[in-house]
C-alpha cells in the first residue's frame, strides 16, 4: 500500500512571490503567516518580496526557527501563529522551518502550550517493532511551502521536533501537517549557503538509497528514488561548477521532491536513525550527518542489499555494486565532510549517540539486524 500526500501541487516555472500570491488566492486565504529564517527575513529580500506581493493579507512573520526544532522553539511559533490568527501559513525555507510549522499545526490542533506536552505526540516504537502513530486532529489551516534547501521536509507529513531534556529527536506525523503546495522557484535558493544546498542534497540522496534498500520498498518508491539520485548526482556537480546555474539547482529541487516519496511511506534504516541521534546530541545538521553515515550504514547492509546497491551505484554512475564508494566520492566532489573528526564529534560522546539511536524507528527497521549499542557505536568509530 502506498498512501500518498494530502498534498495538491507541486509548482515550477514561477517567481516564488507570484507562485505563493496565486496559492492564497486559490485556498481564498486573507490572512497569511509567514514562517522563516531570520537570515532569509533579515538579510536577504527575498521574503519581502514575498510579503510585498501578498499585501494586506501578510499578518505576521516568525523568524525565530531553530535548527533541529526544539520543542521551546515549536511552542514559540505556536504562540506567535494564534496570536496572528491566519488562515495558512506560508514557510519560506528548508528542513527547519518546515519542520517547525509541521509540529506547530499539531500543537495548535491540540491547544498545546507547553514543550512537554509534545511528548504525548511522537511517534514511537511497540515493543513488537511496529510504529505507533499518535490520533492527531486536523489544524485550522495548512501550510504552504516556498523550497530553500533540498532535505524534502516538503514532501513528506514527517517531522522532527528535538527535546532538550532527553536530547532526543522525536518523530511526528499528521496527514495535514505537511505542506499542501509546494512551491519550486530556482532563484530563490541562490540566497542558500553552499554548504547547506549541497548537504541536505546528500539528505535528499539518503531518502532515496535508504528507500532503495528499504526491508519494504514499493515499485512507486524504488522508481522515484532512481530518478531522483541520477537527478541529484548531475544536478549538484553542475552546481558546484557553477552556482548561477538556475537549471542545474531546479533538477536537484525536482531530484529532492521524488526522493521524498518514500519518506514515512516504506521503513528508512540506519543512516537516518542515526543521523537524527547526532543531530540531537552533537547539532550536526542533518546534511552533513547523511554525508557521513550514509556510505558505513551501506557497507554495513551491503550484504543484505546487494542488488539494492547495485541499482543505487548505476544511478550514480558507476558499473559494480559498490553504492557507497560512489556516494563517497560524490559527497568529496562536492567538497562536504566525511568524517566525524572533520567535524570535531568526540568520541567520548558515541555511547550517548548510539543509546539515543536505539530509540529510533529507523534503526529498528535497518536492513541488516542492529543488535544493540555495540553496533551502532561501530559505525561510528568507522565514521570517526
Amino acid at each position: 500500500m502506498h498512501e500518498f500526500l494530502a498534498q495538491e501541487r507541486v509548482v515550477w516555472g514561477k517567481a516564488a512571490a507570484t507562485a505563493a500570491l496565486e496559492e492564497a488566492d486559490r485556498r481564498g486565504a486573507r490572512r497569511v503567516f509567514i514562517v522563516t529564517s531570520k537570515t532569509l527575513n533579515r538579510k536577504t529580500e527575498a521574503v519581502a518580496r514575498i510579503r510585498a506581493a501578498l499585501g494586506a493579507r501578510h499578518v505576521g512573520t516568525f523568524d525565530e526557527c531553530v535548527e533541529h526544532t526544539p520543542r521551546p522553539s515549536v511552542i514559540a511559533a505556536a504562540d506567535a501563529a494564534r496570536a496572528a490568527n491566519p488562515d495558512l501559513v506560508l514557510t519560506v525555507g528548508g528542513g527547519t522551518a518546515i519542520d517547525t510549522v509541521k509540529v506547530m499545526l499539531i500543537a495548535i490542533a491540540h491547544d498545546l502550550t507547553r514543550p512537554e506536552q509534545l511528548g504525548d505526540f511522537h511517534l514511537r516504537a511497540n515493543p513488537d517493532g511496529s510504529r505507533h502513530t499518535p490520533a492527531v486532529k486536523p489544524p485550522p489551516y495548512r501550510q504552504v511551502v516556498v523550497s530553500t534547501t533540498l532535505s524534502a521536509a516538503e514532501f513528506s507529513d514527517f517531522g522532527g521536533a528535538t527535546d532538550p531534556v532527553r536530547k532526543i529527536k522525536d518523530g511526528y506525523a499528521a496527514r495535514f501537517s505537511g505542506a499542501a503546495a509546494v512551491i519550486l522557484d530556482p532563484e530563490i535558493t541562490v540566497h542558500t549557503p553552499e554548504w547547506l544546498w549541497l548537504s541536505t542534497a546528500i539528505r535528499a540522496l539518503d531518502h532515496a538509497a535508504e528507500g532503495v534498500c528499504s526491508i519494504q520498498t514499493s515499485p512507486l518508491v524504488e522508481a522515484t528514488s532512481l530518478h531522483a539520485l541520477g537527478l541529484l548526482s548531475a544536478g549538484l556537480r553542475r552546481c558546484k561548477a557553477d552556482p548561477a546555474d538556475l537549471g542545474a539547482r531546479l533538477a536537484c529541487l525536482q531530484g529532492a521532491w521524488l526522493s521524498g516519496f518514500g519518506i514515512l511511506r516504506v521503513p528508512y534504516g540506519a543512516s537516518h536513525g542515526i543521523g537524527h541521534s547526532l543531530g540531537a546530541v552533537t547539532g550536526m545538521s542533518h546534511g552533513y550527518t547523511s554525508c557521513i553515515m550514509l556510505p558505513h550504514v551501506l557497507r554495513f547492509n551491503h550484504a543484505v542489499t546487494r542488488a539494492a546497491q547495485e541499482r543505487i551505484a548505476r544511478a550514480l554512475g558507476r558499473n559494480d555494486d559498490d553504492a557507497a564508494q560512489a556516494v563517497t566520492d560524490l559527497v568529496a566532489a562536492l567538497g562536504l565532510p566525511g568524517r566525524l573528526r572533520d567535524l570535531n564529534v568526540r568520541r567520548e560522546d558515541f555511547e550517548t549517540i548510539a543509546r539515543g539511536a536505539t530509540e529510533n524507528l529507523w534503526v529498528r527497521t535497518n536492513p541488516r539486524r542492529i543488535e544493540g549499542v555495540g553496533d551502532l557505536v561501530g559505525l561510528l568509530e568507522a565514521a570517526w
